[in-house]
């Protein structure tokens, strides 16, 4: 596989507002159980282990759903505010 080039990623807005929604939604339900939601998701995003996010409030499944690239991006996107 040729490595010289750089790989594009480009989400759509729909995209962006359920990865957000969805990122509300398990940060709420975390939150809620008695979590750190910061670390579990962080846990979660490091190793795809889903075991980190609880199933409560359909958490678990809502962010399975989830494209892990697409959710680094858009976590990124939002720090550097671009």
């Amino acid at each position: 596989m040729d490595m010289d080039f750089t790989r594009k990623f480009s989400l759509h807005p729909d995209q962006e507002t359920e990865i957000k929604t969805t990122l509300s939604t398990v940060y709420d339900a975390l939150l809620e159980k008695g979590y750190h939601p910061i670390n579990q998701i962080v846990g979660y995003i490091l190793s795809e282990d889903p075991t980190y996010i609880t199933n409560y409030n359909n958490a678990r499944s809502l962010i399975r759903k989830l494209d892990r690239d697409e959710l680094l991006q858009e976590l990124v996107r939002y720090y550097l505010h671009v």
